[in-house]
Order: structure tokens, then C-alpha cells, then sequence
């Protein structure tokens, strides 16, 4: 399933926070959003979640989602957001009993998405015995468990120490070269675009617009930390964003 923007603009109040937006999101593509602090980047996702609407434009599914999806659109958001309560497969299985799939069907669900993110052996964990790059698999063995048509990702590993950065980055790009689903994903990293964006889709300072879409023409799976190439993009977007991010630092500082 395609996601398309069409002239997203939104305000609150005379406060305008981005103006005529539009973006197309293919099915199967990862599309990465950078911009500086205030422009929009996250407020952009949940128009496209449905939890806000924009003042105008639209935004719009287009085609079908995949067979056994529950849910066209799922987040994953920067801080897990796990019942502390339940274990590691019963956080998982929460999206499912909201479905009504339970016993041997969902056993079958939970099974796969916690093999295929690495968490078999900690099924019966608490959050609270995790670190917080394996709370982070959690939440994305639970995205997954709902078959999504689209993964939106708000920051979700903002949160994590450089080195567990590296290593779900390494496990994101496992889980799409496997199976190549799609997602909008926030970030203020740009390492992180550039490993993990298809497409960066660069927003100017307050009100943000789209200043620039940067296609990275290089496999996901060959893709690596300290990469000549992608450092070079990395470069390439800082030199870009450099004075807005400045001055939108500078706006924010004086409100």
C-alpha cells in the first residue's frame, strides 16, 4: 500500500507549523524524514496515522494492504511503550486479543515476529528485565505481529546508546531485506537516514516544507557503519540543514 501527501499545511492557531506538503510514500520503500528542531517532522506522522488531521490537505491509502494485515498503519514509537506488567510475548499478544486472535493462531503469530526479531529466548521476560534496545525489538515484534501496511517510525532509537543504535539499525535493515515492508521514519540522526532511508525527504525550519528529496541508490544490506558513500550523504545533508537547524535552534531558544 502507497501512502500519498497531498498540499498537507497546518496550524494552531496563527502559529504556522508547515505549509503545502506534498510526498509520495511507495509500497516496499523506507522514506526517511529530517528536518530541524520545530519544522513539523513528527506532527507529519500522526497526520498520516490518523491521530490529527491537517488544517488542509489530505492524506491518502492507495492499493491494498497485504494479505493478513489487521492493521494498515502501526507505530513504533521512542519509548517502547510496554505494559511493565506483562512479559516480553505478552505484549505482543495484546495487539492480537484486540483482534480477537487468540490460542494456537496467535501462538503462531507471537512464535515468528519474537524468532524473527531474536527475542524467543526472553518470551517470558518482564520490560523490566530488558535493556532498552531489546524493549525496542519488543515494540517492533509487536508492529509486526499485526501484518502493517505501513510502520510509522517517530524517533525509535532516540532513546539508545550509540552502539545499540548500530546493532537495530543492523536488525531493521535484517527484517526488511527479509521481508520488504514499508515506513515513514522520523529522525533527527542523520547516520540514521542515511542507513536506513530509501528516500530522505529534507523539511526547511518552521514552517517546514519540503526542501529537497535525496534517493540513496544503494542496497539496504550493503549499507555499513562509517561507509565512504553514505558518509558522503550524511555530509551532504548537514551542509544542507546546517543554517536552518541553527536558526531554528536560535527560534526556539527566544519562543
Amino acid at each position: 500500500m502507497d501512502i500519498r501527501l497531498e498540499g498537507i499545511s497546518h496550524s494552531y492557531g496563527d502559529f504556522e507549523v508547515m505549509r503545502d506538503i506534498t510526498l509520495h510514500v511507495p509500497a516496499g520503500r523506507i522514506v526517511c524524514i529530517v528536518g530541524p528542531s520545530g519544522c513539523g517532522k513528527s506532527t507529519l506522522l500522526r497526520f498520516i496515522g490518523g491521530l490529527e488531521r491537517p488544517r488542509q490537505g489530505r492524506v491518502l491509502q492507495l492499493g491494498q494492504a497485504p494479505q493478513g494485515c489487521l492493521n494498515p498503519l502501526t507505530y513504533i514509537f521512542q519509548d517502547f511503550a510496554l505494559l511493565p506488567w506483562r512479559s516480553v510475548e505478552g505484549n505482543v499478544s495484546l495487539v492480537l486479543e484486540d483482534h480477537g486472535i487468540t490460542g494456537a493462531a496467535a501462538r503462531a503469530i507471537i512464535d515468528d515476529v519474537l524468532a524473527r526479531t531474536r527475542l524467543t529466548d526472553f518470551a517470558r521476560a518482564l520490560p523490566r528485565q530488558l535493556s532498552g534496545g531489546m524493549k525496542q525489538r519488543v515494540a517492533i515484534a509487536r508492529a509486526l505481529a499485526v501484518n502493517p501496511a505501513v510502520m510509522l517510525m517517530d524517533e525509535p532509537l532516540s532513546a539508545l546508546d550509540s552502539q545499540t543504535r548500530e546493532l537495530l539499525m543492523d536488525d531493521l535493515i535484517s527484517l526488511w531485506t527479509r521481508a520488504n515492508f514499508t515506513a515513514v521514519y522520523v529522525t533527527h540522526n542523520l547516520a540514521e537516514a542515511v542507513r536506513l532511508g530509501h528516500s530522505i525527504v529534507v523539511l526547511s525550519r518552521r514552517p517546514g516544507q519540503i526542501r529537497e528529496i535525496v534517493e540513496i541508490d544503494m542496497p539496504l544490506a550493503r549499507r555499513a557503519f562509517g561507509d565512504p558513500e553514505l558518509d558522503l550523504y550524511q555530509r551532504r545533508l548537514w551542509e544542507m540543514m546546517r543554517d536552518e537547524a541553527r536558526a531554528a535552534d536560535s527560534e526556539l531558544l527566544h519562543g
